[in-house]
């Protein structure tokens, strides 16, 4: 298996190389997305339907040509059609088509909404979002604002959206943890301008609130434009940019600045085919996979001068003020280059694991990043010792509660850390690493399932009954305990971690497919993704049988159909995505870890032989 694993390695680090832009690090391309579409070319309508006329088109084009064969759409081209989205679809064609087009579309969609008993004549698709996303209004009272402003099914259908509390954005935000928000801790800009829509065209004003909110109307526009960023884009995502705009400038706002930057994010966002993804893209996370996927054979893929390019630009996006858009501290890092990026306890993991990777023959130029970026981390643990993604103590929706995946990466970043730095940090600095570091443990313990498994947040698998994706959720946390034990506070802790993973395995082993694939849960069709992960963390624990049936259907599907994205994403851990990076990256690690295993064992056979 070695020759033909470093043949692939070479040939797929050849093509993750020329993916690589000029300036040292990898962009990725993350899929169209339907929801994107119809959101921003309703926002480009009531904007300037004339002046945007042509991006309207161009959207409306990709749209028709995007339509899945049942009627509806997806979250991605590859992914089934949901009802949100194809409610969305279906009131941006009504509010943006002339009604000289001529177009099938509006009927298609209708005919696929009435077979998931949606009628969108009747406002009883409004509890239908609302009782779907539960008391999660992230999404499911923008869609409503917005199919209301189309007029679907009319403007009276304001009366029975709920209001959005756009007033509380205004506490300080030390209060935010402690208010009951209903929606999740990233989403402040749709809960101030959906608020502010849903205020004015309500009919029915409690008269008292009514006084409230009129009177803080003002003040929470100034921190709307107070939390914009440079881009235009909120978090640079498409669709929460155009909802804000498009509730703006149906609220009497249209001449606002933080509207006009928005409408030029939108336009300049857009692709070339007429659609847009839902974020412009997940370079610093991606280029970290990148420089993970090739471990030990990194020195051997990228020169001196490239890896020292990649650490630039790592070192040049690390947050280092108080961040304005949810007031984090110094040191962490967000998931893309872009201005709207927020950091968070996955990508802050992963770029400090990245510039360790990058700089073993001189690790003293990125300790100070380093060392920050931990403090960072630990500043965002939960008090139940696991980790969330933005924002400490938000535990109201299950987004904003500690995850298992992004703490065990967690635990491998504070491992690593204490490991190449502990010569160098006094007693009080170890001992809060490592303080740390247990209670991470105590969580990813007690949040492994009995059966073996951990479940992830940002990931999971369109066929599986609950959309969870227990097998990637488990073969990462797994893959991070491998490579915690090789450090000081692994082996300090090593029984119970490896009683983690052996669970881990077994789990992993018995959701194996019959043709040597992984998908998200046992008899779920295979991924690249989701296999190569699943070979990756079984590797260094034995296994050479599930995982030699793993590497032959990952060689064969690849020599079939190449290296396939599949939508295992998950973005505000509601809308599916893939990202091109993702199985190339994947497969490259998991390339790496077996040629390093088979490594280990050539050697040990030679010093067996030698002896003997």
């Amino acid at each position: 298996m070695n020759n033909r694993s470093q043949t692939q390695f070479n040939d797929l680090s050849t093509l993750l190389l020329q993916k690589r832009n000029a300036s040292g690090y990898w962009e990725g391309r993350l899929s169209s997305s339907a929801l994107g579409v119809a959101v921003a070319i309703t926002a480009l309508h009531f904007y300037d339907a004339s002046g945007n006329a042509s991006e309207i088109l161009s959207g409306l084009n990709w749209l028709e040509a995007n339509v899945n064969a049942d009627g509806g759409f997806g979250d991605s081209p590859e992914s089934v059609s949901n009802v949100s989205t194809s409610l969305l679809c279906y009131s941006a064609v009504k509010a943006s088509s002339k009604d000289d087009m001529g177009s099938s579309l509006p009927l298609k969609i209708g005919d696929y909404l009435r077979s998931q008993n949606i009628d969108v004549n009747s406002e009883q698709l409004i509890p239908a979002i609302l009782n779907f996303y539960k008391t999660d209004r992230t999404f499911s009272v923008p869609i409503l604002t917005m199919c209301a402003l189309c007029d679907v099914p009319g403007k009276e259908a304001f009366d029975s959206i709920p209001q959005l509390p756009f007033e509380l954005s205004l506490l300080p935000r030390s209060f935010y943890s402690m208010l009951n928000l209903s929606v999740v801790s990233y989403a402040i800009p749709a809960l101030i301008a959906v608020g502010i829509a849903i205020f004015r065209h309500k009919l029915r004003k409690n008269p008292l609130m009514r006084m409230i909110r009129e009177a803080s109307v003002k003040k929470s526009l100034t921190l709307l434009r107070k939390i914009q960023p440079e881009s235009g884009g909120y978090l640079e995502a498409i669709p929460l940019t155009a909802f804000v705009c498009l509730c703006l400038i149906e609220s009497g706002y249209r001449d606002l600045e933080v509207v006009r930057d928005g409408m030029n994010f939108l336009k300049r966002t857009q692709r070339e085919d007429g659609s847009w993804p839902i974020d412009i893209d997940l370079s610093t996370w991606v280029t970290t996979l990148a420089v993970k996927s090739l471990r030990s054979n990194l020195d051997k893929v990228l020169t001196p001068t490239e890896k020292q390019q990649t650490t630039n630009h790592l070192l040049e996006i690390q947050n280092r003020e108080i961040h304005q858009f949810n007031g984090t501290q110094p040191g962490g890092w967000g998931w893309t280059s872009h201005s709207g990026s927020v950091p968070d306890g996955d990508d802050t993991p992963g770029t400090i694991l990245a510039l360790i990777a990058l700089n073993q023959g001189n690790l003293e130029v990125v300790r100070e990043s380093v060392l920050s970026g931990v403090g960072w981390l630990r500043q965002l643990q939960n008090n139940d010792g696991g980790f969330p993604t933005f924002s400490r103590g938000w535990g109201k929706l299950p987004f904003d509660q500690s995850c298992s995946d992004l703490t065990g990466h967690a635990i491998l970043a504070l491992a690593k850390t204490a490991h190449v730095y502990g010569d160098s940090l006094n007693q009080k600095q170890l001992a809060t690493i490592k303080k740390s570091f247990v209670q991470s443990i105590i969580y990813l313990e007690k949040h492994q399932d009995k059966s073996g498994f951990w479940l992830p947040l940002w990931f999971g698998n369109q066929q599986t009954s609950d959309h969870t994706n227990p097998v990637y959720g488990t073969a990462r946390v797994t893959a991070y305990l491998n490579e915690t034990l090789n450090t000081q506070l692994g082996s300090e802790y090593e029984v119970i971690l490896k009683l983690m993973i052996d669970r881990g395995c077994r789990y992993l082993v018995s959701a194996q497919n019959q043709d040597g694939s992984w998908g998200g849960a046992k008899d779920i069709s295979g991924s690249i993704e989701e296999t190569a992960l699943s070979v990756t963390a079984l590797t260094p624990n034995g296994f050479q049988k599930e995982c030699t049936l793993g590497m032959n259907w990952l060689a064969k599907k690849n020599k079939s159909g190449g290296i396939v994205a599949s939508p295992i994403g998950l973005y505000f851990a509601s809308l599916w995505y893939d990202e091109e990076l993702y199985p190339l990256t994947a497969y490259l690690e998991c390339l790496s870890v077996s040629m390093e295993v088979d490594s280990t064992v050539a050697v040990q056979m030679s010093t067996q032989h030698s002896i003997c």
